[in-house]
């Protein structure tokens, strides 16, 4: 067994804080959390003062067959199977890195993402815990169109969920408006599915116990994806043709419903700024912090992948992308809740992880400093445990070995 104490630890459960804590670990399970000593002294002891303990980060919308770099589809497209899941396999060792133990990945090329999850997992690759949606559901030319999932009516829909389900797919991704990448698509503000052809992806995820994310900017993207019963929103934007424009109605409805909302924020959402002008930023900004005055369920996602969102370093990606919260008003403790038990339970893991909790998977990062009292300290890492197996920058380890 092995006790990591630290000044304190967090738990992820809505500011809950253990002065002078510890958790204790056996194999890939928490078996305890609470105060300095309450474990008992029967194992190999951590100890971390002037630090912080907390449940690994959540990222809820990575994209992990992309990169930094501008134009990723172009570059990309051309690389072949093998050499594309390398890529993935640097990536995934990148987010887990920077303290992400769990990424829920949300659209690549064909089922390349379950080969990772299963190799990550058999501890062929280093990386989180990988939830795959693998082809994200769009019509003929639509946004993603190159990822393999075009359905243009119910039937195909249908076909290409349970296709997906079959593979091993664990949650589903459906393109409810166009998007702003990818050529000849539909733009942002302009729908491709109606409300029932998105309940056909609930209900086929529903057989199968998984949840939906649906990609939607436009007004009547939202309301559709919100009237199908998905489980999470992405971006949820609020665009129109002339810009950002909030819907206050709409997000009282999204509130109610218990939807959880996902506005893929990164750690260079501040060039957005220079791309679209102060105004329209500014609006999404004020439409973010709106949304959490409405009582809607937030959580931390990325968009980690295209070019804006810098899995290249994918620690300012996250972190940074926290602080853009911060800066919209957010509290340091709503922060870390919707960066860990929140978006566990948004991405269906909730009972797995995402907190410290006896009986949950033993995922957890250790961080120099508090980060409720300065969020930047998550980039603080000293500590970063994948199922009680301690992540380096070469691999993983064990505890002892790896940070003793």
């Amino acid at each position: 067994m092995q006790i990591i104490r630290a000044e304190r630890v967090l738990t992820g459960r809505s500011g809950e804080v253990i002065a002078d804590g510890e958790v204790a670990v056996d194999g890939d399970t928490i078996v305890s959390v609470g105060p300095r000593g309450s474990a008992g002294d029967a194992g190999d002891v951590l100890d971390l003062p002037g630090h912080t303990v907390l449940p690994g980060l959540v990222d809820a919308h990575v994209h992990l067959g992309f990169d930094a770099g501008v134009d990723p589809v172009t570059r990309r497209s051309a690389e072949s199977d093998r050499h594309l899941l390398l890529r993935m396999a640097e990536n995934a060792r990148k987010l887990v890195s920077a303290g992400v133990t769990t990424a829920r990945d949300l659209g690549g090329r064909g089922f390349l993402d379950l080969a990772l999850r299963d190799a990550i997992e058999e501890g062929l690759a280093v990386g989180p815990h990988i939830l795959a949606a693998t082809r994200p559901i769009t019509i003929t030319g639509g946004h993603c169109w190159y990822m393999g999932g075009e359905a243009d009516d119910e039937p195909a829909i249908r076909r290409v969920a349970r296709e997906n389900l079959r593979a091993g797919a664990d949650c589903l991704k459906v393109m409810v408006s166009g998007g702003q990448m990818t050529p000849g698509a539909p733009p942002s503000w302009v729908c491709q599915y109606d409300t029932e052809q998105i309940r056909a992806v609930v209900d086929e995820a529903a057989t199968r116990g998984k949840g939906v994310a649906a990609h939607a900017h436009a007004h009547a993207a939202i309301r559709s994806a919100l009237e199908a019963g998905v489980a999470t929103i992405e971006h949820c934007s609020f665009l129109t043709a002339s810009g950002h424009r909030y819907d206050a109605e709409l997000a009282d409805l999204i509130a109610a419903s218990g939807t959880y909302v996902c506005p893929t924020v990164h750690g260079v959402f501040w060039r957005l700024r220079d791309t679209f002008g102060a105004e329209m930023f500014d609006a999404w900004l004020s439409g973010v912090a709106a949304m959490r005055e409405a009582g809607v369920r937030l959580i931390a996602g990325t968009d980690s992948g295209f070019a804006a969102a810098g899995v290249a370093n994918p620690t300012d990606a996250y972190v940074a992308g926290l602080e853009v919260f911060a800066h919209a008003g957010f509290g340091n403790a709503e922060i870390v809740e919707m960066a860990t038990v929140r978006a566990a339970d948004a991405c269906g893991v909730g009972a797995v992880t995402g907190a410290l909790e006896a009986g949950k998977r033993a995922d957890l990062i250790a961080v120099r400093g508090d980060p409720l009292d300065r969020i930047a300290d998550l980039r603080n890492l000293t500590l970063v445990l994948v199922s009680g197996r301690a992540v380096t920058q070469t691999g993983v380890d064990t505890v002892t070995s790896s940070v003793g």
